[in-house]
């Protein structure tokens, strides 16, 4: 029987009135409670692995609006209704990104004659930065003793600064319906991972010396990015929100040298210095030659795919580190039903997992080497934001909406999109400073 979608509320500061609504309590339990008059901003992060083979590939696939993977990707979207999402994996291309909005999320997606499937999603406001995916480094950095220098190979894609058969292969955007402030956007593209104290810099096992993996000339220039970091300010209301955008590289497909293990540790530890004030940040530059962290006031979100579980897989302490964080909020992770779900079809390494399957974002394989379903994805509040509602997209496979995310292959992701609501006094973002009565 064809099944037909609910939507969301449209995208707006939406009120809730003295509603009975889905509220964190204290200790991470999910309840019932009543929230005076208010408003809430809903920010997202998506690994939406829409990309190709070869560059161009994607918008080719792109045109005329009808790709199935990117209409199941714009029907999530359209469910949820971020006001703000972090796209993950996706080209570095501003005609991919133009048709993609224009022509998915644009338009009411329909599946084999379900009927709407949500509304119209609209952003006013976008950036995508460049990115460290396949641009070829030119030396032999895997060392498998080729440089391979013709794109849409894996073993181009070693030899590139960031993993990538072409150049901004899985890259990010942020969409935003509130404005960017373009002027103050700091990225760190180019910014040295030699550079960074203490550098778990990959070590070759076979020699005494420490961090030589790569050649002294590659060091040189190596960027600890794997794609970009970014800071992206956007004015809510009377408010400036920082959103940490990025996505380390796994850290996985290595060897003893752990280069990608190590990598991700320090592109994840890179925003836990940056938040921690001048003595940990001041040696951390921008792309625009500018120092330093983010100023001790300022209100943030950390989003985004950072390939690292808190408690399973190869992650590292990178992780734990940032969500223990001071200035990183203490809420429930987002959860969802159908995590909990695939986790025990699936089993295998998944019954040794320590973490709540229901906190999963992306469903990995359990087999061989496989990791199995891991949470990764992350929507990290400052201390002080009020977070009073958060989910991730993985309904239950008899739920009406099952078939956005359940088979084999994916119809749309590996990934689950991750959300959180943010409480806002009419258009005023709120902090718990708001509540302290004068």
């Amino acid at each position: 029987m064809p099944r037909r979608l609910a939507a969301l509320p449209v995208p707006a500061l939406v009120p809730l009135a003295a509603v009975a609504w889905l509220a964190f309590r204290p200790g991470g339990e999910a309840g019932f409670a009543a929230e005076p008059a208010a408003s809430r901003l809903r920010v997202a992060t998506f690994n939406v692995s829409l990309y190709g083979e070869r560059q161009g590939d994607l918008r080719k696939r792109l045109e005329g609006g009808a790709d199935p993977q990117a209409r199941r990707l714009a029907a999530i979207l359209q469910q949820v209704r971020p006001q703000i999402v972090l796209l993950n994996e996706i080209d570095v291309d501003p005609d991919c990104l133009e048709v993609f909005e224009r022509h998915y999320l644009g338009r009411p997606q329909a599946l084999d004659g379900q009927g709407a499937l949500g509304e119209p999603l609209q952003f006013a406001h976008r950036l995508q930065p460049a990115s460290n995916t396949g641009v070829h480094a030119e030396r032999d950095l895997n060392r498998d003793g080729a440089v391979e220098l013709r794109e849409g190979s894996p073993a181009y894609a070693d030899d590139c600064w960031g993993y990538g058969r072409y150049p901004g292969q899985y890259g990010w955007a942020v969409l935003s319906q509130f404005p960017i402030d373009a002027a103050r956007v700091r990225t760190f593209r180019t910014f040295l991972w030699k550079d960074m104290p203490g550098a778990l810099l990959p070590d070759d096992p076979e020699t005494n010396a420490p961090g030589d993996w790569y050649a002294a000339d590659a060091l040189e220039r190596f960027p600890l990015s794997s794609k970009n970091h970014g800071d992206v300010p956007i004015r809510i209301g009377d408010r400036t929100v920082h959103l940490l955008a990025s996505h380390p590289t796994p850290p996985a497909f290595d060897g003893a040298e752990q280069r990608n293990r190590r990598r991700n540790h320090d592109e994840i530890r890179l925003w836990t210095d940056y938040l921690s004030g001048p003595a940990a940040s001041s040696y951390l530059t921008d792309d625009a030659g500018v120092r330093g962290g983010l100023d001790e006031e300022a209100l943030f979100v950390i989003a985004g795919d950072l390939n690292a579980d808190p408690h399973d897989g190869r992650s590292t302490a990178a992780i734990a580190e940032l969500l223990a964080h001071p200035r990183v909020g203490r809420h429930a992770p987002p959860r969802s039903t159908g995590g909990a779900v695939k986790s025990a079809r699936d089993g295998g390494v998944n019954a040794r997992h320590a973490g709540d399957p229901a906190c999963d974002t992306l469903d990995a394989s359990e087999r061989g080497s496989g990791p199995g379903n891991l949470r990764v994805d992350y929507v990290l509040p400052a201390a002080g934001l009020r977070v009073v509602e958060a989910g991730v997209f993985w309904p239950a496979p008899d739920d009406p909406q099952a078939d956005l995310v359940w088979g084999d292959p994916f119809p749309s992701s590996d990934h689950r999109l991750a959300w959180i609501d943010l409480a806002c006094e009419g258009s005023r973002l709120a902090t718990d400073g708001d509540l302290v009565a004068p």
